[in-house]
């Protein structure tokens, strides 16, 4: 039991350390900034919530997502371009959505590395981010096959 306990753990802190930065940042900024706040999101069948969020550029953010739904999720963070060229790969995949993001990261459009995890239905997932410097709003989204259109996406509003 311990050792489940421990794997466990150890899971969730690096899926939030290798999940953290994106553009403004490289990894190693996000790394060893210190977490301003922790947001907690929920992810149903085919919503979020909150939708909408304010962050301050620069500030690191501990996004804590529950999966309340009945499905696999993904939350993933990038620009409009970079979260549709990612939705369309995600629709030429053969297996309609399954793929490993368990590293806590993948790559999307433009060479930027989207910050991402996976969330398995009654599970929780962390991901920690730094909000870029150079951009005003990015979107979070579900682009699992239908996700997104079903409405699995919001906006990070970025302002001083």
């Amino acid at each position: 039991m311990r050792k489940t306990l421990l794997a466990i753990a150890i899971g969730l802190s690096t899926t939030a350390a290798l999940a953290a930065g994106q553009h403004g940042g490289g990894h190693q900024d996000a790394l060893s900034a210190e977490v301003g706040r922790t947001i907690a999101f929920e992810a149903g069948d085919m919503w979020f919530d909150p939708e909408t969020l304010d962050i301050t550029p620069g500030e690191t953010v501990a996004f804590e997502i529950t999966n309340t739904g009945n499905v696999q999720h993904e939350f993933v963070i990038g620009d409009a371009a970079a979260q549709a060229e990612h939705r369309e790969m995600m629709r030429q995949m053969p297996s309609s959505g399954g793929h490993d993001m368990s590293a806590g990261h993948h790559t999307g459009g433009h060479g930027n590395e989207m910050p991402a995890v996976t969330i398995a239905p009654g599970k929780t997932a962390t991901l920690v981010w730094t909000a870029p410097q150079d951009a005003t709003k990015v979107e979070f989204a579900c682009n699992i096959p239908g996700h997104y259109e079903s409405g699995m996406k919001g906006d990070i509003h970025i302002q001083g």
